[in-house]
């Protein structure tokens, strides 16, 4: 068994702070801790290829120019965000409710259970102003709950608009998108970008084990009307072994389908908060990083290279992975990143700077999730591009419609929790208490169920 060096956790029974260590075994990274009062607890990181020491990406960290809060217990107990963090936000979550309309087994937010009043615009306002202060201008996700339960949504995303962020996205499962054909279209009127649509599989089985309904009908319909509306899309998919992970390259082949409406794919396999099956996280339960990048391999026959996805250039370099790709008229995917991250330094001779990946991934990110004006008159576009003779010169034309995003992000819970990844985090959940926690942290829940954050109020710990 390899050494690969150590980090700090948490007991996943008392969340005390404990001494971690990475270790491999044959071809499967564990994270490996023990508690002096709960005892040892062993939870695998990284299985398989890419190697786990080939997709380290080091980067001098960004300290924040306005913290928020003081240094007092250690991470992870001072987030808001403290002096020792060392990402500023590139994508700020608002949780604008604590209501939903679905009653999903599997919920990293366990929305709809006993929930909060609604913020007001007032306190919206508030976080808006919070993120500016903490990082600037960045892009906003308008999450919750289920957002499109507040009538005035479009007024919240107005609101944001008039504060100066440009991109504007919407977490939602599209129950109200598909039943309504003017939604999608009063929230693009309003200033919205992008819609970031739940969408679990293509079967019946994946939309009742994960949702406990089955919503392919609907969520085509989503699509759709975001289609008329000239909103992009992003399917994004919880992954859970055993459920849903032999329909891995059918989610992607039906978002090429849908395209140029659907921007990309965005995979999350399945971290044990908030509400889940609580057997407990079997080994078996867990899908790493390039398990889901085998998976795309395999399940593709192999049109979709493994060395095709490249780590971020904003996170840390074992939260996600991210492949460009243009949809070719037969369908067909074509890499356009060959496997390169945007902030890759470590390959070139120097070390990059987080906030430099930052910018990248901000700018990247609303560029591509945003649907383009090219797009929203396709039928024109085509005709234009039949007239084009030039092989890249057609190439450009498809290339301004028709590129197509597939990535992943492994978010952390109390039993793989790593703190040197956590502090290195650019996804914040923007609080009513002028605070900016990252995603992980925020919704963090001990074995038990209790929480670090607030949005409950029990404390864990």
């Amino acid at each position: 068994m390899d050494d690969l060096g150590h980090t700090i956790s948490l007991c996943p029974v008392c969340c005390r702070r404990i001494t971690a260590y990475r270790q491999q075994e044959q071809e499967t990274v564990f994270l490996v801790k023990e508690c002096p009062e709960h005892g040892r607890f062993r939870t695998p990181i990284w299985r398989g290829e890419p190697s786990f020491a080939g997709w380290q990406r080091s980067k001098i960290p960004s300290t924040l120019q306005h913290p928020l809060t003081t240094v007092e217990h250690g991470c992870p107990f001072d987030c808001g965000l403290c002096p020792a963090h060392g990402q500023h936000t590139c994508t700020a979550l608002l949780e604008v409710t604590s209501r939903c309309n679905l009653a999903c087994p599997v919920c990293f937010a366990d929305a709809g259970a006993d929930p909060a009043p609604d913020l007001s615009l007032a306190q919206i306002e508030a976080m808006f102003e919070t993120v500016l202060a903490a990082s600037g201008v960045c892009n906003i996700q308008l999450s919750g709950g289920e957002p499109t339960v507040r009538d005035d949504l479009a007024d919240i995303i107005r609101l944001g608009r008039r504060k100066g962020f440009t991109f504007i996205q919407l977490n939602t499962n599209g129950l109200r998108l598909a039943a309504d054909p003017t939604y999608a279209a009063s929230l693009k009127e309003a200033g919205l970008s992008s819609v970031f649509l739940q969408f679990d599989g293509v079967s019946s089985r994946a939309h009742q084990s994960l949702r406990g309904r089955d919503l392919c009908g609907i969520k085509e319909r989503a699509i759709n009307h975001c289609a008329v509306a000239g909103l992009g899309v992003v399917l994004v998919a919880t992954l859970v072994p055993g459920v849903n992970t032999e329909e891995i390259y059918a989610i992607i082949s039906y978002g090429v389908s849908q395209a140029p409406t659907v921007r990309g794919v965005h995979f999350q396999p399945i971290s044990y908060f908030g509400r889940y099956p609580h057997a407990g996280p079997a080994d078996s339960k867990r899908i790493t990083l390039p398990e889901v990048i085998q998976c795309i391999a395999r399940q593709s026959g192999g049109m979709i290279d493994a060395r095709y996805f490249a780590p971020p250039g904003c996170e840390h370099a074992l939260c996600s992975f991210h492949g460009m790709f243009l949809v070719e008229e037969s369908g067909r995917l074509t890499s356009i990143n060959s496997g390169s991250s945007c902030c890759d330094g470590n390959r070139s001779g120097f070390l990059p700077t987080a906030r430099a990946g930052r910018e990248q991934s901000v700018r990247t990110t609303a560029r591509q999730w945003s649907l383009p004006m090219a797009a929203v008159t396709a039928k024109q576009g085509a005709a234009a591009d039949a007239t084009v003779q030039d092989d890249f010169d057609r190439f450009l034309a498809r290339a301004r419609t028709h590129t197509f995003s597939i990535s992943a992000m492994a978010f952390q819970d109390v039993w793989n929790l790593d703190l040197e990844r956590l502090r290195g985090c650019c996804i914040h959940v923007a609080t009513p208490d002028n605070r900016l926690i990252p995603f992980c942290a925020y919704n963090l829940t001990s074995a038990s169920g209790r929480s670090l954050y607030p949005r409950r109020v029990e404390t864990c710990g």
